[in-house]
């Protein structure tokens, strides 16, 4: 049962994370030979203001 899951920022649309979902199932299942319905994917959205990177935060960018 894999379980995947994929950090972003905001901003990503409705369609994106769709896809994003349903073409990381199928390399999933083709890789490591899971049944689809076993494999979970957990989109985790961060805020720009919740993020930073060397010392900035990504809303102060």
């Amino acid at each position: 049962m894999p379980f995947v899951t994929i950090k972003f920022l905001e901003g990503r649309t409705d369609d994106q994370k769709k896809a994003v979902v349903e073409e990381v199932t199928e390399v999933v299942a083709k890789n490591l030979g899971a049944p689809k319905e076993n494999i979970h994917v957990f989109l985790e959205e961060m805020k720009k203001t919740d993020y930073g990177v060397a010392g900035v935060r990504k809303s102060d960018i």
